[in-house]
């Protein structure tokens, strides 16, 4: 990716609307709805965007939305690419480089996970505070928009907009207790052996997606935070079978709350 890549994907965008977001959401299962709080939406599909991803999982719309929620200039990614469809950690890189290229200083990711804590279930939602990139890829290798690619991850999720999200939940009436997510490559579950392997590590909640995103943001300098919906118990943790069919069904679970959350968050934060 060259600095012009992230000129003409933004052209391609700054073309179509005058919205300059200030915070991206990138929309994992579970908060796909809250496209539909936008107000005076401009949708970009990724295909009219040079260098965007072609999606290829079910239930991600593949466009970008922009307006505003809550009173805040907002840029909806509405489908990620996965690092299980082509093997590429960095698939996500250009996007994210739009996006702050666009003025988002700040960044909201959201995913579906099986969870290992004994007080997460099916339809709870979590505020990440750390990960353990189990992959062990990362979206910095062979990546030549950085100079320096040695990059500090002691807080890539910002304590500040953890507290902001916890305090917004708690105004709603629930908690928001923070895990630690642990990054698998996918597509296939763990087995249950990977499962208490990430037990012993001090892993709460197992996912295919948020990580290599959280690097880059990082490396670009952006403020990110991330929540999880829950949608099954971890491998060997039920007798139900998992499924991406489970996933999709039970993250509408925790939607009410992650929009409800997603706007308190918006309106919290400071400016």
């Amino acid at each position: 990716m060259t600095p012009e890549d992230v000129t003409k994907a933004v052209d391609a965008i700054s073309k179509r609307t005058d919205v300059r977001p200030t915070v991206g959401v990138i929309l994992g299962s579970g908060l796909g709805p809250l496209a539909e709080d936008v107000v005076d939406p401009i949708a970009v599909d990724y295909a009219d965007i040079p260098g965007f991803p072609t999606l290829t999982v079910a239930g991600h719309a593949g466009r970008l939305l922009l307006g505003t929620i809550a009173g805040v200039s907002v840029a909806l990614m509405q489908g990620r690419k996965h690092y299980y469809e082509k093997g590429d950690a960095r698939a996500m890189n250009l996007p994210l480089a739009t996006l702050k290229a666009l003025g988002c200083e700040t960044l909201l990711l959201s995913n579906a996970s099986g969870a290992l804590a004994q007080n997460l279930g099916p339809g709870d939602i979590a505020v990440i505070g750390d990960h353990i990139n189990y992959v062990g890829v990362s979206p910095l290798i062979g990546e030549d928009y950085f100079d320096d690619k040695f990059v500090d991850m002691a807080e890539a999720y910002d304590p500040a907009l953890r507290a902001i999200l916890i305090q917004a939940a708690e105004k709603l009436g629930f908690a928001l207790p923070e895990a630690v997510y642990t990054y698998f490559a996918g597509p296939q579950f763990e087995t249950p052996a990977e499962i208490r392997a990430v037990a012993a590590l001090g892993g709460d909640l197992v996912g295919m997606s948020t990580v290599p995103e959280a690097i880059f943001a990082r490396a670009l300098g952006m403020r990110a935070a991330a929540l999880s919906v829950v949608t099954n118990k971890a491998a060997g943790m039920s007798e139900t079978a998992l499924s991406h069919a489970q996933t999709q069904e039970n993250a509408k679970l925790g939607t009410d709350r992650m929009r409800r959350l997603v706007h308190a968050f918006l309106e919290a934060l400071p400016g």
